[in-house]
């Protein structure tokens, strides 16, 4: 910008000086000077105080590294490079006959567990049948023992029948006691439950859930509409935990500029902003000042286990970034994301300075062609 001001000074003098036919002295060639330097010192002043100007602009877009889910050797890239590419689209494919094998071993403890069930109810219908049984042999030698005693009291039998009774009656018991805890066993292992499910048949439903799951991951695609540049995978390679290719997400881009802090006051949302991208030349587009954001990267702080350093963060002050929304449409123009452009923001404050501000940024634009 100073050059072209000093350039567009330097031709207006010559013209004066040819036209005028001023003479070419010491204290005209001085008066000259100092009037450029005053003259063109004062409107950069002006202009890079009230109407920034940037370099460093660019059209920033949003990507996904690509890292599956799962582990394995790579069989199949059907993607192509720069090709479109929409929701769903495969990317890649992983050798899925490992989790195959998972998910066949999954389906076949499952349907053993579920077998299993049946065979629990029927364990707890026969535990239950011979608890019946026992409470009968339980009865039955109650009721002799019972009668042994009367006859006993009536001398008919001897002391010893009634003991045998008695121990026959105590077996009994005892057997009703086993079986009552062999069916409460059952009872609990028949009925044990989560949801309404058998936990058994709970847990291996989830593993094959699980297992389904790790299977799907083996083909990996498009998380949504967009492309993937630089394509180095290729079949035979193993995907593990690291990126396999970097998506790029079609359409969602933001172009944002950044801006000396010394300029930050004169930055209001809403102003008229004007941009020209070096990948256009001798085109200015018109857009307005979005949102400046309130944080500049050099100022964060991390833990760490250094102490923070005044000096080194001194060396850097950082610049103010500026998100900017363009007003016209980009898509005729084969601009690359990532392009750069230089930027102009017009303030308020000394408006007519804004007119040379306009100029020189159509200037660069056109040296763009050159460049």
């Amino acid at each position: 910008m100073a050059a072209l001001l000093l350039l567009g000074y330097a031709a207006i003098f010559v013209v004066i000086f040819k036209l005028l036919r001023v003479p070419v002295t010491r204290w005209t060639i001085t008066t000259a000077a100092i009037g450029g330097v005053v003259l063109v010192g004062g409107l950069l002043l002006a202009m890079n105080y009230n109407h920034p100007y940037t370099t460093e602009a660019r059209l920033y877009f949003y990507t996904t590294p690509i890292v599956p889910e799962v582990k394995g050797r790579v069989v199949e890239v059907p993607v192509k490079p720069n090709a479109a590419l929409k929701k769903g689209d495969v990317l890649f494919k992983i050798d899925p006959q490992p989790y195959q094998f998972v998910v066949t071993q999954k389906e076949a403890a499952l349907a053993e567990a579920e077998q299993g069930v049946k065979q629990l109810q029927t364990s707890l219908d026969q535990a239950g049948a011979a608890a019946a049984k026992a409470q009968a042999q339980v009865d039955l030698a109650q009721e002799t023992y019972d009668r042994q005693v009367q006859l006993l009291e009536r001398k008919v039998v001897a002391q010893a029948t009634v003991d045998t009774a008695s121990r026959n009656l105590e077996a009994a018991n005892q057997s009703l006691v086993g079986a009552q805890a062999a069916e409460a066993r059952a009872r609990l292992a028949a009925t044990s439950e989560i949801g309404g499910v058998n936990t058994t048949v709970a847990r291996l439903a989830a593993d094959l859930r699980d297992a389904r799951y790790d299977l799907a991951q083996t083909t990996v695609t498009a998380p949504t509409d967009g492309y993937v540049t630089q394509l180095f995978l290729r079949p035979g390679m193993m995907a593990a935990s690291s990126p396999a290719m970097i998506f790029i997400h079609q359409g969602d881009r933001m172009f944002a500029a950044a801006f000396p802090q010394t300029v930050v006051q004169r930055l209001r949302p809403g102003q008229e902003a004007e941009i020209a991208f070096d990948a256009i030349p001798g085109r200015v587009f018109v857009g307005k000042l979005q949102t400046l954001v309130d944080a500049v990267s050099q100022g964060q702080l991390q833990a760490s286990p250094a102490l923070l350093n005044p000096e080194d963060r001194g060396k850097t002050p950082g610049l103010a970034l500026a998100a900017i929304e363009i007003d016209e449409d980009l898509s005729p123009y084969q601009l690359p994301a990532g392009a750069t452009a230089q930027v102009a923001v017009y303030s308020d404050h000394l408006a007519p300075v804004a007119v040379i501000r306009r100029i020189l940024l159509r200037m660069n634009s056109w040296l763009n062609y050159v460049r």
